[in-house]
């Protein structure tokens, strides 16, 4: 037994991840199998971007250094998040201990926070590369980039610990329902399955999500108006297309990844406007998911430099290939006695 706030309870020792609440004991094979795939694609195509990377000095660029970043970043996050989603469909098999709940729930809000990092300063690099082409190469180095990188992790680490100082969850009381309404432990599920007051709690976790989203947020805004007048005004109407292209991708990944979670946010504070667990749920898992698995295929088939790469790597599989299936030969030569 422990006290807390002059109230016995028996502390919880494990959560269960639920997931869909309505979806039919019948679809949990198929649902196992396509977070599976969501998993085996995130994490290959991911390792290629890193692989790609360190074995290419051409592309260790400050461009492409945020590409690692956020590679580093997706891989973290689906690695956290999926093994124990795929195990509740594929097995039935939801318990999660408790500690290994609020490690998971760390590491959704770290990887979170650090992407919301990243793409402020992806925005921020398309900034200076279009609004300031000629100042670009000497603004942006790679160790100017490196330290921004730098900046966004040690940036996400704090925010773990103001959050994890605010949150205090091995105080809370979890004295009945363990059951989360969710694929996954975070901080809102598990404030839902308190027994104490977590008033307090729920403001400073909405706050500081809120914080770590619209700064970085409000930078991008910021870069993304400036490159669209900075297009406007460029006269050739094929340069203004190319321009445009090179960031429609980028902006699209951007509003996938905030739209959703403003509204999943916001939504307990609209009146008169409900979302049902399972909508919750899709929204959270299509800002949580889809940047994660499409980036990789984004910047290898978007970006001409990997793909004469990735060019290059498939001729000398195939020349290697073939090589080795060629048979050894042994030429006899019959020479003729002179007599």
């Amino acid at each position: 037994m422990v006290e807390v706030s002059d109230v016995n309870y028996t502390r919880v020792s494990e959560f269960v991840i639920v997931g869909f609440p309505g979806l039919h004991p019948s679809y949990f094979q198929l649902m196992a199998w396509f977070f599976f795939f969501i998993y085996v694609t995130t994490i290959s195509g991911n390792f290629l971007l890193v692989g790609l990377f360190v074995l290419e000095r051409s592309l260790q660029k400050p461009m492409y250094i945020i590409m690692l970043s956020l590679a580093l970043s997706d891989i973290g996050f689906a690695t956290v998040a999926l093994p124990k989603v795929i195990a509740r469909w594929w097995w039935d098999d939801g318990r999660i201990s408790f500690h290994t709940c609020l490690f998971q729930e760390q590491m959704i809000h770290y990887f979170g926070t650090l992407n919301s990092f990243i793409m402020m300063t992806m925005a921020i690099d398309r900034y200076l590369a279009i609004c300031h082409p000629l100042r670009y190469p000497m603004l942006m180095t790679n160790q100017t980039m490196s330290c921004l990188t730098v900046f966004s992790w040690m940036s996400a680490t704090i925010y773990l610990l103001t959050l994890t100082e605010n949150h205090h969850f091995l105080k809370v009381a979890f004295c009945g329902p363990n059951h989360i309404l969710h694929a996954y432990c975070d901080a809102v599920s598990l404030t839902k399955l308190a027994c104490s007051n977590v008033v307090e709690i729920q403001g400073s976790s909405i706050g500081l999500a809120m914080f770590v989203l619209l700064a970085p947020f409000t930078f991008i805004i910021f870069s993304y108006v400036n490159i669209i007048v900075s297009v406007m005004r460029i006269a050739n109407a094929q340069g203004r297309l190319k321009t445009f292209s090179t960031c429609a991708t980028q902006g699209c990944i951007i509003l996938i990844y905030y739209i959703p979670r403003f509204v999943v946010y916001c939504t307990p504070y609209i009146p008169n406007l409900t979302m049902t667990p399972d909508l919750r749920i899709s929204l959270t898992l299509i800002y949580s998911l889809f940047p994660p698995i499409a980036n990789p295929f984004i910047y290898c088939f978007r970006t001409k430099e990997i793909r004469t790469i990735l060019v290059h790597w498939g001729h000398g599989w195939r020349n290697n290939m073939l090589d080795w299936s060629k048979p050894n030969t042994i030429t006899v030569i019959n020479k003729s006695r002179v007599r």
